[in-house]
């Protein structure tokens, strides 16, 4: 069960066993950022919830904790990866044909069934509409089962914006959803908001009372814009956030991720905030 409640996939087979994937397409996001296309060499599909996360590796190197970012209804395993050093460093620039390694799903989705009915929000800061996009895919495949879905989305620059091409879809109305972008610092091409994500949140037109709130990005930035959302009138127990942490088993067995009394591999990463709002007030925790 995840902490929503709801029944969410496992990994076939012995969780800790990894299956093999091949690369169907690359497709570069930002200057650090590359989106994979992959396919199970075994030809069974991944079954996997909005919000989880595979452990991707290459054969005989290590492994990374990375979202799947694709439609979990639909369509290939797309999953999109920042090259932070040497693990996703190759699996960046892994080419189309070239094999990898995953193990999972893994971890807590953030199971949008919760809000059918009423008013869905997307709060995102730079990578972190990665993880957001699968459960956004979701509800555009069941567009008519919420009221309005708002994105609001944060990025440094123009630059680091991520799925260029969904955004530009979306802002044309493809979807029906409710999107406004800002970025920290705009160039000379940049004709919209500039500030920050919690900026967006008073004119986004959504009704706080039958809202749920999906929020990803630094944990800086996701903790202020809770609080934001909270200010607005959305309860605590209806904002879920995804945390980041150094996980390696992916099971809840080595440790790495723990938080407090919270493994974020098996506990986590979505969570509720009023379940983590004071563990992310603790510094170095």
């Amino acid at each position: 069960m995840t902490a929503a409640g709801a029944t969410r996939p496992r990994p076939s087979g012995p969780p800790l066993l990894p299956r093999p994937f091949r690369v169907l397409a690359t497709r570069p996001e930002t200057a650090d950022t590359t989106t994979l296309t992959i396919e199970p060499a075994d030809g069974v599909p991944l079954a996997f919830a909005a919000g989880q996360f595979t452990m991707l590796g290459t054969f005989g190197g290590a492994e990374a904790p990375i979202s799947v970012t694709s439609s979990p209804a639909a369509g290939p395993v797309e999953q999109t990866i920042r090259d932070m050093g040497g693990v996703t460093h190759d699996l960046t620039t892994a080419a189309p044909g070239h094999m990898l390694t995953v193990r999972g799903p893994y971890g807590t989705g953030w199971d949008i069934t919760d809000g059918v009915g009423g008013d869905l929000v997307f709060v995102a800061g730079g990578i972190g509409l990665a993880p957001l996009r699968s459960a956004l895919l979701e509800a555009l495949a069941n567009r008519a089962a919420y009221r309005r879905v708002v994105l609001l989305y944060g990025a440094r620059t123009p630059a680091e914006q991520v799925f260029r091409d969904d955004l530009a879809r979306w802002a044309a109305g493809e979807g029906d959803v409710a999107l406004a972008v800002t970025v920290d610092r705009a160039d000379r091409g940049w004709a919209g908001p500039v500030g920050l994500v919690t900026s967006l949140i008073p004119g986004a037109g959504f009704d706080p009372a039958s809202t749920l709130a999906l929020v990803c990005g630094p944990e800086v930035m996701m903790r202020f814009v809770a609080m934001a959302l909270i200010d607005a009138g959305v309860p605590a127990g209806r904002i879920r956030i995804s945390l980041e942490r150094n996980m390696k088993c992916g099971i809840g067995l080595c440790g790495h991720c723990q938080l407090r009394e919270l493994f974020i591999c098996t506990d986590g990463p979505v969570l509720g905030y009023d379940r983590v709002a004071g563990l992310m007030t603790v510094r170095e925790l």
